[in-house]
């Protein structure tokens, strides 16, 4: 890509931003998601801070003033009034009225969360911050910081309570709503149709296609209900509700973002028992995703916490070790070499060898359809993050430049993307899809 190219690209994703910029706070996009989502924010933030980072950090902030007393950052946090539509809404998770932990927020939120890249995302606007602007910036990191550890000690607690060092996901909207991976667990769950609804997002795309099925939705609705009905309390949970898995994706998530918290640490003046606490997190986490990892097939593998058997699939979440940033460099090279492979990069229909969020050699493959096939840019730019602390310039490089030739190519910043054609699919406007292709696009410091 040229130069010209790239500043006409970076211009077009701000604009992207501007328009979705609420007031302290960015709508996922305008079509779909008319709220503040968790992860998204995290990404969205990083965009923000090539334009701004006192913009950057209020994102981060708005969306840390609706975090629970129990230290878990709810995966949307409903802002946009009630003329929004949006489905399912506040009304189906009762948060404050259900558990004390949701109580006196300053917007209502949903029960579950999602991937932690907050810190990561902390971490790039501190690496951007220039330097007039650093004592401000340091000071509003000082304050974030303890409310990132509470963050990281709930998922590290109240989602691991074995203390595997893995994180259990609640729910398939915890992150890759009807990826594979989640399949033989919901089909597992007997879910009466629980009560008339009608969604929006198929209406809204004019593609079903695109989107999880009715059947799955009748499932995540009812693993709501049942959330509710245990009053989001992780030790009931762990007892007695039916989906319970070790994501191997988001446990690599908080690998990644322990470690990022830790290089914080010295920016916010973070103390000793901080420091030994993230750092034993890290360490669990590292080991756990070891205890995943297959040597024969070179992925990493989600284990199933009620049927007590491994989820062996091929999809993007076996590269959890890279993801993580593994030092083990045999997990490193066998899974860079399956990175390469026809099962997924390197397979000879890809329009360009982007990592599809379902290898094309998996039965339940659909190139279309969500987390069941299509590419995803916020997952390359975790990828890419990965590479480039693994040391692998050259593979890096070449991640970056195929992903703003795929945005370029379509000419659309959307949600993701077909692995084949390179069409542009699921919602336009995707504010964290243009925070990413801002942070790719970005001159050189």
């Amino acid at each position: 890509m040229t130069a010209g190219t790239d500043v006409a690209l970076r211009d077009q994703a701000a604009a992207v931003l501007r328009g979705n910029d609420a007031g302290g706070w960015t709508k996922a996009s305008p079509l779909l998601y008319p709220h503040q989502w968790s992860w998204d924010s995290a990404f969205i933030a990083i965009g923000w801070a090539h334009l701004d980072v006192r913009r950057a950090m209020t994102e981060l902030e708005q969306l840390f003033a609706a975090q629970w007393s129990t230290g878990m950052v709810p995966h949307i946090v409903f802002r946009a009034g009630r003329g929004a539509r949006y489905f399912p809404g506040p009304e189906w998770w009762d948060c404050a009225a259900v558990t004390p932990a949701a109580r006196g927020l300053p917007a209502q939120t949903t029960g579950i969360c999602q991937p932690p890249v907050h810190a990561l995302a902390v971490r790039r606007i501190w690496q951007l911050t220039p330097p007039p602007l650093r004592p401000a910036i340091r000071a509003r990191i000082q304050a974030l910081f303890p409310r990132l550890v509470h963050w990281h000690r709930y998922l590290a607690t109240g989602r691991d309570p074995e203390a595997s060092g893995l994180v259990t996901a609640y729910h398939p909207w915890e992150g890759t709503d009807n990826s594979p991976r989640w399949d033989r667990a919901l089909a597992r769950i007997e879910a009466p149709r629980p009560g008339p609804y009608t969604r929006l997002d198929t209406s809204e795309l004019g593609d079903p296609a695109q989107r999880p099925t009715d059947w799955d939705y009748d499932r995540y609705l009812w693993l709501v209900e049942l959330l509710r009905e245990y009053r989001y309390d992780d030790e009931q949970i762990h007892r007695h509700y039916p989906f319970q898995i070790k994501d191997v994706f988001f446990s690599a998530v908080l690998v990644a973002a322990n470690a990022a918290l830790l290089d914080l640490a010295g920016v916010a003046g973070g103390g000793d028992g901080d420091r030994a606490e993230v750092a034993g997190w890290l360490d669990r986490g590292r080991a756990g995703l070891t205890r995943q990892f297959d040597a024969g097939s070179g992925l990493c593998a989600d284990y199933d916490v009620r049927a007590g058997e491994q989820i062996r699939l091929r999809t993007f979440a076996g590269f959890a070790p890279l993801f993580a940033r593994t030092a083990d460099a045999g997990q490193r090279g066998a899974q860079l070499r399956l990175l390469d492979s026809a099962d997924f990069c390197g397979n000879p229909r890809l329009r360009w060898p982007l990592l599809p969020s379902t290898s094309p050699a998996e039965p339940a493959f659909e190139p279309h359809n969500y987390w069941r096939g299509p590419v995803w840019p916020v997952i390359d730019w975790l990828l890419w993050q990965s590479l480039i602390e693994l040391g692998c310039a050259d593979r890096a490089a070449g991640l970056r430049r195929d992903s703003l030739a795929q945005v370029t190519g379509a000419g659309e910043f959307n949600e993701y993307f077909d692995p084949f054609t390179g069409a542009p699919l699921g919602s336009p406007r995707q504010s964290w899809t243009a925070a990413v292709v801002l942070d790719w696009a970005a001159p050189p410091p």
